[in-house]
């Protein structure tokens, strides 16, 4: 037995040592985009990150951020929390696999009667013979490898999330719960369900994923400790329901929203002082359950005591949510939400400025509501006691309009119109059960599941959204080279499904107990995830990282299909060693190809551009500017450079979505590092939770023309009556009376603050006069207008160039194009193909000397979408500088400026996209007459290929046949403007045959 242990051992720590060195050398050195950025920037400070928040997480990233020699290592460092917290997920899935295994090839342990007073049972151990040891290391080395493998864990595996945390706990649980069934008879057993507990409890600290492994946990123990039935079964089940939704409704808000419930009273009611209600239901609550601790010692009921006590440490691992009122009470420079008191803080767990979405009955997307009702009070901190805010106002819809497991839920016109590529649903027509559950089965199950499911272990098509299963019999032939190409383009040959369903149908005629429980994992790590989550038809990403786990549960059975090899092979060569041998090594293979396959996909070592476009775009603002972003990937590399690099933190980031919260624009309201304060006059009883959410638009004739910016805002700081309109509740609201705006200007201001070129001070315009397309203003737009309005020029305010227009709010001619942001300045533009006017020489120094592009250049390094998006805006950005300086007759510097381009972006790491097209007029007016033709026949030939190839494949790649239309067009305009025409009948051609299939 020592020996066989040490083996496990041994081989179980060489594996996680294989998986380690292939997550450090493909690890991220910086910060990727999504929500990379955000993590490591609230690791290295214990900031408060999004809802619901990941505070163990940031915990254990602090302390690996420690290691960190200086700033611009910390992100190597977090990241290789990620990394470790994968490896050690693969060891312990080796020593799941083994002990499954194990069960498989080597009888059950005898029990036997030990002792004279009382009956003891005692396993007898049966010791695996060489053969079979070596069959269950090949086993578990290949399962466990075969995951360490896989595209969506390596994915994770590299980078600052969540999900490699907690996939590690997952693999913990599963492998204590079957350590506990070999020892459940044993005096301390329970020990094991206690870990378990606690490891559930920390869990909740990192991503809620782990919890759905309860079901699978209670029958391992049913099994073990319980004879089979079907009634049994059932009520395992149940427990097991009950068990998750103490867990995930009853503690997580639960027991804080109790104790908020206790704070208004005391605070609200009694006249105590904040706090009073929260130490009153703490105190209560721990009084309790010691209590029912003692109850059960002295009552001697074991199950009772040791569900006490789980219960305890799973209180235990989730205070680590402690660190998130405690940080938010310092007022950090990230602090989401603003979870300082216990209302925010259960506002905060509950995710509630996400919404909800429809899971098991609610109303379908064509869903006419009858009537509306108030939801549940909402409170704010006020002064003395707890303010009740606006409620949020419920739709109520007849019950003939809803169905059960609505699939078909969103009403957003974009959603609807997927919805329809689908399911065959009919204008003005319900959708019938069956549309949603072919929705549920053709989209969410079959595109968000399955089609990950085969990427993992069959293969995948390339990195473009939507892209599909890559069977073994497809070639390459007719590909474009933007899919034939890409280094996200990975076969496995449908190696790890073969050999995994191998493993199934083997365990099944062996263990079936065993084959059902890993089943159940498989299905509520993946099938019960889909259909809670209820995706929309839209996603901004893919999201296969969300199921890890159910390939977790796949890979023990790829493992386990060494086993049913061997078996196969022990039968012909009569030898249990050169059986489990030949089966371990083609076992390998499969583990084999798919680093081999994927390598080159998932290696993100020298991977720096998602922080340099962040700096780049910092680079483009002035000092102490104000620069609105919008999105993640706009923003959290921002942060990171900002709060862990300390770069360019004069500049006030300000993302437009979330200036629709009180709690944001206050925090924009204190000074932030060397950035001051946001130079607004309203206050938050202004702009406070259910105040001037959204004021619509309210024509008054008597400002039709226009009204003052500054008055405009004075009435609103007022809550004047002249703003008031009110509902058939009789609630009034603020709107806005006119679409016209003007703000008159201090010329000598303006000069004075810089902002505006000694070359257009004297385009400055005594008064701005601008009109608004909104139907109605949101909070984050009467934030933009005070600001606007107050500012008096003297701090730079700035959008990002990836922000959507309509946030511009009609300001498009008053603005400067610096670089990768636009500035709002008092300097009228009338170009009708362009937004604003350019500011070249401010844009030319930032640009050419101090934007970085590291490593854009070299072809070995793999950017997918998310990262060619910003060289792509960066090249129509260096286009327009080019043309600019072609107007000033500058013709040296306009091919500084492409030579520049073209060197620093070239066409072999960072493919010609849509804004290249433009080019070839001003290379050939520079003289780069082979250039231009080169971009011209390359683009043409890839566009007609890339539409060939796309109009024959699903219709989720709408956006890629619009986008090689678009290129199509283009190039035919600038072929014929250059003298290509020949050329540019050609592309013509083609473009017309394209275009009218897509017609058809």
């Amino acid at each position: 037995m020592l020996q066989y242990n040490r083996i496990n051992n041994l081989v179980g720590w060489l594996v996680f040592a294989v998986a380690t060195i292939a997550y450090v050398l493909t690890l991220e050195p910086t910060a990727s985009f999504w929500d990379s950025g955000e993590f490591i920037a609230c690791s290295y400070k214990l900031l408060v990150p999004h809802p619901p928040g990941a505070p163990f997480y940031l915990l254990l990233g602090r302390i690996f951020s420690m290691f960190a020699g200086d700033p611009s290592q910390v992100a190597w460092w977090v990241n290789l929390l990620s990394a470790l917290s994968s490896s050690f997920t693969v060891l312990f899935l080796f020593w799941t696999i083994s002990i499954l295994a194990r069960k498989l090839l080597v009888p059950a342990p005898a029990r036997k009667s030990v002792g004279a007073a009382v009956a003891v049972e005692e396993d007898i151990i049966v010791e695996p013979t060489l053969g079979q040891t070596i069959a269950i290391m090949g086993s578990a080395a290949v399962g466990a490898l075969a995951f360490t493998f896989s595209d969506s864990f390596w994915f994770s595996a590299v980078e600052a999330e969540v999900y490699a945390l907690s996939s590690f706990f997952t693999a913990f649980v599963v492998w204590a719960m079957l350590r506990w069934e070999e020892r459940a008879h044993d005096a301390m057993s329970d020990k094991w369900l206690i870990l378990i507990a606690y490891m559930v409890g920390l869990s909740i600290g990192v991503h809620l994923l782990n919890l759905v492994a309860i079901p699978a946990l209670a029958f391992i123990f049913f099994f073990r400790l319980k004879k089979y039935s079907n009634k049994g079964a059932i009520i395992t089940m149940v427990v097991s329901a009950v068990i998750l939704g103490i867990v995930l409704v009853g503690v997580i808000p639960g027991l804080p929203s109790i104790a908020g419930w206790f704070e208004v009273l005391f605070v609200n009611s009694f006249g105590l002082p904040f706090g009073a209600g929260v130490i009153f239901f703490v105190v209560m609550f721990i009084a309790a359950i010691v209590w029912a601790v003692k109850y059960a010692i002295r009552k001697g009921n074991r199950t009772l005591h040791t569900a006490l006590l789980s219960f305890i440490f799973v209180l235990i691992g989730y205070s680590s949510y402690m660190i998130i009122p405690i940080r938010s009470n310092y007022d950090p420079t990230i602090d989401e939400n603003d979870p300082e008191n216990i209302v925010s803080f259960v506002s905060y767990l509950k995710r509630e400025q996400y919404g909800d979405r429809p899971l098991l009955f609610g109303p379908q997307f064509n869903a006419e509501p009858i009537d509306q009702k108030e939801g549940a009070a909402q409170y704010i901190k006020g002064k003395d006691k707890y303010i009740e805010v606006e409620r949020k106002i419920e739709a109520v819809y007849d019950s003939k309009d809803k169905t059960l497991l609505p699939r078909l839920y969103s009403n957003q016109p974009g959603h609807i119109a997927q919805y329809k590529k689908w399911v065959d649903v009919q204008e003005g027509q319900k959708p019938t059960m069956g549309q949603n559950f072919s929705f549920l089965f053709n989209y969410q199950m079959g595109h968000m599941f399955w089609r990950y499911f085969g990427w993992n272990f069959v293969g995948r098509e390339g990195d473009i959204q939507h892209s599909g299963v890559l069977w073994p019999w497809e070639g390459n032939e007719g590909l474009p080279e933007r899919v034939a190409e890409s280094k996200a383009r990975n076969n496995f040959y449908m190696l790890p499904l073969a050999l995994g369903i191998l493993g199934l149908i083997f365990q099944i005629r062996r263990k079936q107990r065993d084959a059902f429980i890993v089943g159940l994992l498989f299905i509520f790590t993946g099938i019960a995830i889909v259909i809670y989550l209820n995706q929309p038809p839209i996603e901004p990403r893919e999201r296969d990282y969300t199921f890890a786990g159910a390939f977790y549960a796949f890979s023990i059975w790829i493992g386990l299909g060494v086993l049913a090899l061997a078996d196969f092979l022990r039968k012909t060569l009569k030898s249990d060693v050169l059986a489990g041998g030949i089966a371990t090594v083609l076992g390998l293979l499969v583990p084999g190809i798919m680093a081999a396959q994927g390598w080159d996909d998932h290696d993100r070592s020298d991977r720096y551009h998602s922080v340099d476009s962040a700096k780049n775009l910092l680079s483009s603002v002035a000092p102490n500017a104000i620069l609105f972003t919008n999105g993640d990937n706009d923003t959290f590399p921002l942060w990171y450079a900002q709060e862990v690099e300390g770069f360019r933190t004069d500049v006030r980031v300000a993302v437009l979505s979330y200036m629709n919260t009180d709690w944001y624009l206050d925090q924009m309201k204190r000074q932030a590092y060397k950035s001051e304060p946001f130079p607004m006059i309203l206050e938050n009883e202004n702009y406070r939770q259910g105040i001037n959410d959204y004021l619509p638009y309210v024509e008054r004739k008597e400002v039709a023309g226009g009204i003052d910016l500054k008055q405009y805002i004075q009435l609103v700081k007022q809550n004047h009556q002249a703003l008031q309109i009110g509902d058939r509740s009789g609630r009034t609201y603020l709107s806005f009376p006119t679409k016209n705006f003007f703000l008159n200007i201090d010329k000598q201001a303006v000069i004075a603050a810089k902002a505006v070129p000694a070359a257009f001070q004297d385009s400055i315009v005594s008064q701005m006069r601008w009109t608004i397309k909104q139907g109605g203003l949101e909070k984050k737009h009467l934030a933009m207008l005070d600001l606007i309005a107050n500012n008096n020029w003297k701090r730079p305010v700035y959008f990002s160039t990836t922000a959507d227009n309509s946030d511009f709010l009609g300001l498009e001619n008053y603005l400067q194009l610096e670089g990768l942001a636009y500035r709002v300045v008092p300097v009228l533009s009338r170009d009708p193909e362009q937004t604003g006017y350019i500011a070249k020489d401010i844009m030319y120094d930032n640009m050419m000397n101090k934007f970085s592009w590291r490593n854009l250049g070299r072809e070995d390094i793999f950017y997918d979408e998310n990262y060619l998006r910003f060289p792509a805006n960066a090249r129509d950005k260096y286009y327009q500088l080019t043309i600019e300086y072609l107007k000033a007759g500058d013709k040296a510097t306009a091919k500084k400026i492409m030579d520049y381009v073209f060197t620093q972006l070239p066409d072999k790491s960072i493919p010609y996209d849509y804004y290249i097209p433009p080019y070839v007029v001003p290379l050939y007016q520079v003289g780069e007459q082979k250039r231009a033709q080169e971009i011209v026949n390359v683009m043409s030939a890839r566009s007609d290929k890339a539409l060939r190839y796309f109009m024959a494949q699903s219709s989720m790649f709408e956006t890629e046949i619009r986008i090689n239309l678009f290129i199509m067009q283009q190039l035919i305009q600038v072929a014929r403007q250059v003298g290509m025409t020949e050329k540019a009948a050609e592309i013509e051609q083609n473009f017309m045959q394209h275009y009218s299939q897509m017609g058809r």
